[in-house]
């Protein structure tokens, strides 16, 4: 009963976070010609995004088997795209309860302890950030300006401004979490074993400690090289999804692939955030973002993050409702067999 009622205090607290990030995106918005521009649109590059989308979560899951197989488990691919898509499903809800959903759903049509599919998805978030931050690094190096520009504009400013005028100095801020931060991390080094018997302490060293064994045990897989394949190509298939929306609205169609990769960044960015499926933090981003890098008005770019947000929302909860579908039915038919 106690935990029902936290989700749904969880659940409410996430969406009010995400429509407050809805209000900040919209508010200063002309809404008369954002629908303008929203019936303009050409939708046909939608179902292109949406494919590329579809690819790349196939590939996923044909990753995550990858992990599964040195676990000594073999499950099917099919049951491990249904088990993803119900994760992405949940995740529509809270945020990042779908990792657990996912390994749910698996463990029990394949039989394998949800305990260790944990590990594989510890794995594979460790991966993504790897990819996520090499894409940004390189980014940096080949158009640095592009990420000055919006960091500067759309971040540094904004906290430099809120600081100076509560200390008056930015200086005296940075000095003061530097040394919290050293203080901190030494006081962690020097008691981790009296740390690690309090709950939040002793997840935060398991959660440490399983990034470091994930990443030893890549270089224990068997086909290593299909692993490495499908975390490019997984990307790949994200940076084609996220750049041929750019057609479907006049004011981005001269946007290069090359210049989207910056919108796959801050995207990223911005679907990490907890709240639910990045609702509001990725209308917010993008739209800045192309506000100020490529000097796309708001409305502009509001309907860009429109498209691209609400095309891959809805095949979402399309098809992670036919796998929840199949992958808990299917259970349960053989449970009675």
């Amino acid at each position: 009963m106690k935990r029902g009622i936290l989700q749904t205090l969880k659940f409410i607290a996430f969406l009010i976070v995400g429509l407050a990030l809805m209000w900040l995106a919209f508010r200063s918005v002309d809404f008369d010609k954002l629908a303008n521009e929203l019936k303009k649109a050409d939708f046909s590059w939608l179902f292109l995004s949406v494919f590329f989308g579809l690819v790349a979560f196939l590939s996923r899951a044909r990753r995550w088997v990858l992990l599964v197989n040195p676990l000594g488990y073999n499950p099917s691919f099919m049951n491990s795209f249904y088990a993803l898509m119900t994760g992405y499903l949940a995740n529509l809800a809270l945020p990042r309860v779908g990792e657990i959903t996912r390994c749910v759903a698996l463990g029990k049509k394949e039989k394998i302890p949800v305990d260790q599919l944990i590990g594989t998805v510890v794995i594979e978030r460790t991966i993504d950030f790897i990819c996520l931050l090499s894409i940004m690094i390189g980014l940096i190096f080949i158009s640095g300006d592009q990420i000055g520009m919006f960091m500067k504009e759309s971040i540094l400013i904004p906290i430099e401004q809120s600081v100076v005028s509560l200390f008056g100095s930015t200086w005296i801020l940075w000095a003061s979490l530097f040394t919290i931060g050293t203080v901190s991390l030494g006081f962690m080094i020097g008691y981790r074993h009296s740390l690690s018997k309090i709950r939040f302490f002793a997840k935060m060293f398991n959660l440490a400690r399983g990034i470091i064994n994930g990443l030893k045990t890549i270089t224990n897989l068997k086909r290593k090289w299909e692993f490495i394949f499908h975390s490019v190509f997984i990307w790949i298939n994200y940076a084609l999804m996220t750049w041929v929306v750019v057609f479907s609205l006049e004011a981005t169609s001269g946007i290069s692939f090359g210049e989207s990769i910056f919108l796959l960044v801050i995207g990223g960015l911005a679907m990490s955030a907890p709240v639910q499926s990045g609702l509001g933090a990725f209308h917010y981003i993008i739209s800045r973002g192309l506000l100020i890098v490529e000097d796309i008005p708001l409305e502009d770019g509001l309907v860009y993050a429109l498209l691209t947000h609400e095309s891959q929302l809805i095949f979402v909860v399309i098809v992670g409702a036919i796998s929840f579908f199949m992958i808990f039915r299917r259970h349960s038919k053989d449970e009675t067999s």
